[in-house]
């Protein structure tokens, strides 16, 4: 049997903090807990199950927190868990089955991270196969039988494990601070998943003023050397909806047509319906959403190829299959 170390960073969650560990106690080995600046009952509710609970002071880096808790586990492998999550009873015995009966080879175990879709403000889903289990010290062999070399490769086990994630509130406009302080910081830029994230965070649950912040962020991707295809696409999406804000006409057209480039999306489609509606032009404003509900995919949000097209065909008196 595996013996495991539950590793969690915390702030001031004393709603559901409870919920958590109380689903996970009997089952891992140890707890370690970074608190990042607690100023209600958190501390004193997880006092409950450990006694290994460390201040980190926080600087703003998930990875710094997750990576300090780490470094305090002792067993062999490693469950990371938000406040925010739980295991039902049916997902506890699965657990339970699983620590007995783990290969050794297996490094890492994902499990079906799920959420509600009305809960979410990034996801286009509501399961998703997250890595939660990992061995927290990696063993190296060597492969093939000629030209021999190390394998790099983690052995990647999918559970049928379900964590429910039940989220108290959003979360964009801490996420969205970070994600900006990381793009202006003149010596990194937006990796290419912390770019798609931005993106689809900000059409998923971003404000007017969160998209006009992220201007010179988006518009940094268009001159950068080596962004991929895909991340111009979501930097014209998110520009495209800052100047119809802006109403910069001149400017929405001219990034709306860069996307005419490559195969369109229906983010552009829908900008576009949404420009001609607001300038009262019906019969365009229904063709661009007929675009979006029928002729393209979304990229970012895919609330842009259902019911936002859906919603402005009824507007504006086009027919909805």
């Amino acid at each position: 049997m595996i013996t495991i170390s539950l590793c969690m960073i915390v702030k001031n969650e004393e709603n559901v903090i409870d919920r958590c560990l109380s689903s996970l106690a009997d089952i891992v080995d140890e707890i370690i807990i970074a608190d990042t600046g607690s100023t209600d009952s958190t501390k004193s509710i997880v006092s409950k199950y450990t006694d290994k609970i460390y201040d980190f002071k926080w600087i703003g880096d998930f990875s710094e927190a997750r990576n300090f808790v780490a470094s305090k586990a002792s067993c062999e492998y490693i469950y990371t868990a938000d406040a925010d999550e739980f295991l039902d009873e049916e997902n506890r015995e699965k657990l339970k089955r699983l620590k007995t009966i783990l290969l050794s080879e297996i490094e890492v175990v994902q499990m079906l991270y799920c959420t509600p879709s009305e809960l979410s403000n990034v996801y286009n889903f509501e399961k998703e196969y997250r890595p939660k289990l990992y061995k927290r010290l990696r063993e190296f062999t060597w492969i093939d039988p000629i030209h021999e070399t190390l394998r790099i490769d983690p052995v990647v086990y999918d559970s049928e494990i379900e964590v429910q994630h039940r989220p108290e509130g959003n979360h964009s406009g801490r996420d969205f601070e970070a994600l900006y302080r990381v793009a202006c910081n003149g010596e990194r830029r937006l990796s290419k998943k912390l770019h798609h994230m931005y993106a689809m965070e900000l059409f998923h649950s971003g404000t007017e003023e969160d998209f006009l912040k992220a201007e010179p962020v988006f518009l940094d991707t268009m001159s950068q050397d080596g962004r991929s295809m895909d991340e111009i696409k979501e930097a014209i999406c998110v520009l495209t909806r800052i100047y119809r804000l802006k109403n910069d006409v001149v400017a929405f057209f001219t990034f709306a047509l860069k996307d005419a480039i490559s195969e369109s999306c229906s983010e552009i489609c829908c900008e576009l319906a949404m420009y001609y509606e607001s300038v009262d032009n019906i019969p365009e404003a229904c063709l661009w959403y007929q675009n979006a509900l029928t002729e393209t995919e979304s990229i970012l949000d895919i609330r842009c190829s259902e019911e936002i097209p859906r919603e402005g065909m009824r507007r504006c008196g086009g027919i909805v299959d």
